[in-house]
């Protein structure tokens, strides 16, 4: 029967909850979510914080003894949510995975495999010993004196097979395609 006793009570604290924070959110709702707003600089967030400082506020409201310092409680309630808010936004900015550099397009590609596609085929239609030394040169990033030993033939041989081998090839890709 105790119990019984106890529920009215309950029910009666509960609607005073209710009706104090109706109030309080038909005349101070704006006003907070502008606080919210100038603290956080995001509208959305901003009535989060405010909707949650409200229901902070209806979960203790029998810990308030002065129903007209209910505002203040729900303001600095308010503020300490933006600012918790603001920790978690600047903890999230930190560990962020940083962006990929920007890649060349799709486009680029297949454009730089088209030309590197000309480009062998001009090489194929040179003489043996000119695209032997350009592809020792340029490819394998030999010496004169190094594909002058890979080729068996003396340096001015290389430099000749050379200059005449990237004669040859500026002239083919120089034509269109």
């Amino acid at each position: 029967m105790a119990d019984t006793g106890s529920v009215p009570v309950i029910r009666e604290e509960r609607l005073d909850a209710d009706s104090a924070l109706t109030a309080l959110y038909t005349s101070h709702y704006r006003q907070l979510v502008r606080l919210a707003a100038l603290l956080l600089d995001d509208l959305g967030t901003s009535e989060e914080v405010v909707q949650d400082a409200y229901v902070k506020m209806h979960g203790s409201w029998h810990r308030i003894r002065d129903p007209d310092a209910a505002i203040g409680y729900l303001r600095t309630t308010v503020v300490n949510l933006a600012r918790s808010r603001l920790r978690r936004r600047l903890v999230a900015q930190k560990h962020a995975p940083k962006p990929m550099p920007d890649a060349p397009s799709a486009e680029v590609g297949a454009f730089e495999q088209l030309e590197r596609d000309r480009l062998i085929q001009a090489l194929r239609r040179l003489p043996t010993r000119q695209r032997e030394c350009l592809v020792l040169r340029y490819y394998g990033d030999l010496t004169e004196v190094q594909i002058a030993e890979a080729m068996g033939i003396s340096t001015g041989a290389v430099k000749s097979h050379a200059s005449r081998g990237m004669a040859a090839l500026r002239a083919s890709l120089e034509e269109p395609a």
